[in-house]
């Protein structure tokens, strides 16, 4: 079957330790040297000591603790028994907008039914209209870089605050509100009871929402982009279970990881596999796992690496997806709830009549994380009025 689509550029740079095998890869995510590193990290490191950071940015005990408390939102059992309904309705509502319209850009379904969902999970259950948009401007297609040395920077600063505050105003603080009267089954409610003011709550939702919103907008546009394009791939995950249709849609993260790169700082000297022996990276060190590649080493994931082959034979302890959810302590945690709803819509998508897409996406990266956004790909159906 068709190989991968989207094409990376190497990221490693001077003074960062690459990182392209499985094993090396898997060893860096999990080790407790390690601390996170890129995803604006930089930036939070500044915050007052008296802010608390969001999970996405704490490592240690601090983190494993708050990653416990929080699992039980994100479990299979609790994916199956809380959301799928709600997944369900959110889908069709988005395939309604292509019922009367006969055409749209797929993107803008998507993203839509990624906040309908990551909402719930969170408890953004009392925005004002538009948080879509509200959100579109505040992870665009291009990001600048915030500063107060050029006019640009100063610019991008004030942009940025401003986008904070439209979300706290329109969407957080609504929600807050009434968690605190009452509390509900969700993670705002589970912030309140940990002590968290508005701020630190703002900063975990917009964690959640780049990880939960934004990345499965993506992901859903490039498993249609595939099964459009590929006739035996598509009939394959129209006639499969629930179960084999989810092999197919972890098959293609595995070629085509959302976050092409994952980085980590060493606090202490780390000994990873290389090979046939080991290496050890140096305390202090910037690793740069390139997922990418990590996902296509043959020693993992079998022969003809960069082919789609769902239910292939994988090493032991590999995932079907390799390294795409990430691994170790900050694993996305959200694993269950992106892959069901990304089935979720595209089985009804492909179910629909005369689907077919009319206008393939143009792509563009984020080079600080290699990750990709697809954008213009839209889609048709066969539409019957009375």
């Amino acid at each position: 079957m068709q190989s991968r689509k989207v094409e990376r550029d190497a990221s490693e740079g001077e003074g960062v330790w690459p990182v392209c095998t499985h094993a090396a890869g898997r060893a860096v995510l999990r080790s407790s040297d390690t601390v996170q590193a890129g995803l604006g990290v930089e930036t939070v490191e500044k915050l007052p000591p008296g802010i608390r950071r969001p999970v996405l940015y704490r490592d240690g005990p601090e983190h494993r603790e708050y990653r416990r408390q929080t699992a039980r939102f994100f479990t299979p059992k609790r994916v199956d028994e809380h959301y799928r309904e709600l997944m369900i309705e959110a889908a069709e509502r988005q395939l309604d907008i292509l019922r009367r319209t006969g055409e749209v850009e797929l993107s803008a379904l998507s993203f839509r039914l990624a906040i309908d969902v990551a909402a719930a999970v969170i408890g953004l259950t009392e925005s004002r209209p538009g948080i879509d948009r509200r959100l579109e401007r505040f992870f665009p297609e291009k990001f600048g870089r915030p500063g107060f040395t050029s006019l640009s920077g100063i610019g991008w600063f004030l942009r940025q605050n401003a986008q904070f505050l439209g979300i706290y105003l329109k969407d957080v603080r609504p929600a807050i509100r009434p968690r605190r009267r009452a509390r509900r089954d969700d993670l705002i409610s589970h912030l309140l009871d940990e002590g968290c003011r508005d701020g630190e709550i703002l900063g975990e939702v917009i964690t959640f929402a780049a990880a939960g919103m934004v990345t499965t907008r993506e992901f859903i546009n490039l498993c249609a982009w595939h099964l459009f394009t590929n006739e035996e791939l598509l009939r394959r995950y129209r006639q499969s279970s629930e179960p084999a249709r989810h092999a197919i849609l972890h098959e293609l993260l595995r070629l085509e990881p959302v976050v092409g790169n994952l980085k980590r700082r060493t606090t202490a000297p780390i000994t990873v596999p290389d090979g046939d022996g080991t290496t050890t990276i140096p305390a202090g060190t910037l690793v740069d796992v390139a997922v990418h590649a990590t996902n296509l080493d043959e020693s993992a994931v079998g022969p003809t690496p960069g082919a789609v082959c769902p239910g292939r034979e994988l090493a032991q302890g590999v995932a079907p997806m390799a390294l795409s959810f990430g691994d170790g302590p900050h694993r996305c945690p959200g694993a269950h709830v992106a892959i069901q709803e990304s089935d979720t819509f595209l089985t009804r998508l492909f179910a629909l009549p005369g689907v077919r897409m009319t206008t393939v996406p143009r792509i563009t990266m984020k080079p600080d994380i290699s990750a990709y956004e697809l954008r213009g790909l839209r889609v048709a159906i066969d539409v019957t009025h009375p």
